[in-house]
């Protein structure tokens, strides 16, 4: 019965070895910069060196416990563990941002100063040299993963492309395109947030662009609101003209003409129509309708009558009187007598 159970726990342990065994392998070196001068800053505002590290699975790993170390003493395989932990730096626990996601990433600092903070190792870095490193187990016995950089210049990184963990897998990129805290495979681009997050931290361009957009769309409104102004004074103008007394007379012959030809073109519909009326008729109603339109349509009168004066003489008293005259003139052959009573005394 006792050696049932110690079977079973045996069984048990190396299963549970195995499991964790298969997890570590899943977390891996994914990028590194050495020469940080103007990249990632950290908590108080400095650039220092980093690594970040991914966990490659699709389960919730947590790194705390790991190793980080830059000392290839390590690799002794004779070298106690007690002697390889103080050649390291510990991933330290109570940090809710260890415990990584499915196919997410953790960036480290390698500054030597591990009071500054939780994510803060003590591994030195020199900028501008070449240098190992190496991600251990939390039993500091087992090497996860570790990777030979090369001297990089200012702002590059050397970044994984592949997970299969061979040295040719990796590639130094520039600083344009160096993903902290991103999938930084070949076939993943940064995004457009991620990206002006790194570049823009405090914000400053955000604050410009927006307030660029507010002044932009407020000329446009000023823009419209002027032009339409405009176009509606115009407007309001032509109105006006349209109801002025000199343009009257025409705007009457256009409605007139208008109406004649409407009249026109009703009869010969009804024309059409009936089918039974001969061509003579239809050139009746258009003599008809031309002649009404001759007769409705004339020129426009000013309405002031001039009268030129013509001297009659009706008024003259000796034209008048000529007659008279030549019948009483004296001696004149058949002249009438005056009575003797009618004679002037």
């Amino acid at each position: 019965m006792n050696k049932i159970k110690f079977l079973l726990t045996t069984l048990l342990i190396a299963g549970s070895s195995s499991v964790y065994a298969q997890m570590d392998a899943s977390i891996k070196l994914n990028e590194v910069m050495t020469n940080n001068v103007a990249n990632v800053q950290d908590e108080y505002g400095e650039h220092k060196p980093w690594v970040e590290i991914a966990n490659t699975s699709f389960t919730t790993y947590n790194i705390r416990g790991m190793y980080l170390t830059t000392d290839r003493s390590v690799l002794d395989p004779n070298m106690s563990v007690p002697e390889r932990i103080k050649r390291m730096s510990i991933i330290p626990n109570g940090e809710v941002r260890t415990n990584l996601s499915g196919r997410q990433h953790l960036v480290l600092f390698l500054n030597g100063q591990p009071n500054r903070g939780s994510l803060h190792l003590n591994v030195n870095v020199e900028p501008g040299k070449p240098v190992w490193l190496a991600l251990y187990n939390g039993n500091a016995t087992q090497l996860i993963d570790s990777i030979s950089i090369p001297a990089l210049e200012p702002d590059q990184s050397f970044a994984r492309i592949a997970n299969n963990g061979t040295a040719a897998d990796w590639e130094v990129k520039s600083d344009d395109r160096v993903t902290p805290g991103i999938s930084n495979n070949t076939t993943v681009s940064e995004s457009k947030i991620a990206k002006f997050k790194r570049e823009d931290p405090h914000g400053i361009g955000m604050t410009v662009m927006a307030m660029g957009i507010v002044f932009f769309c407020l000329a446009l409104l000023w823009a419209f609101f002027t032009v339409f102004g405009m176009f509606m004074k115009n407007q309001e103008t032509a109105k006006k003209m349209a109801h002025q007394q000199p343009i009257k007379p025409i705007t009457k012959t256009v409605e007139k003409t208008m109406e004649v030809g409407h009249k026109t073109g009703v009869m010969l519909k009804e024309g059409f129509d009936t089918k039974g009326i001969d061509r003579e008729v239809y050139m009746a109603v258009i003599g008809l309708a031309l002649r009404q339109y001759e007769d409705d349509i004339h020129d426009v009168e000013s309405g002031v009558i001039t009268i030129k004066s013509k001297d009659t003489d009706w008024d003259d008293e000796y034209s008048q009187m000529t007659q008279l005259h030549e019948a009483f003139i004296p001696n004149k052959p058949n002249a009438p007598t005056i009575p003797t009573s009618h004679k002037l005394k």
